[in-house]
């Protein structure tokens, strides 16, 4: 098992950054990408960025590519998301989650393993 927790949510203006947190805790070392989704009221659950556990490679969203950047600091288990350029769009509760398969895309929610309980981003125009 794996547990995932989320942190750095908040209420910020249009132009704003953040940094959300993800917390890996338990099995990691089967951990193979970790993933940040997201989802507003209504919509379907939305891919934001993921980053391979081991090597380091990332993959972007092409409405968050060059604003937001996933790093990881394997010796805190911990998955970095940097917002920057922050647009009402962006609104939605944040997930992280941990995949332990290599698979073709990072974008499919369903070939996630574990999700943490989300963190409430909200951009004000």
């Amino acid at each position: 098992q794996v547990q995932l927790v989320e942190s750095g949510g908040a209420l910020v203006q249009a132009g704003g950054s953040l940094r959300l947190s993800c917390a890996a805790s338990g099995r990691t070392f089967s951990i193979h990408t970790l993933g940040w989704f997201r989802q507003a009221p209504g919509k379907d659950r939305e891919f934001v960025a993921a980053i391979s556990w081991g090597g380091g490679r990332t993959n972007y969203a092409d409405s968050t590519k060059g604003r937001f950047t996933v790093s990881r600091d394997n010796a805190k288990n911990t998955v970095y998301l940097q917002m920057n350029s922050l647009e009402p769009e962006d609104t939605a509760v944040y997930y992280c989650a941990a995949r332990i398969r290599n698979a073709p895309r990072d974008n499919k929610p369903h070939e996630y393993d574990y999700w943490g309980q989300g963190t409430q981003v909200t951009v004000s125009s």
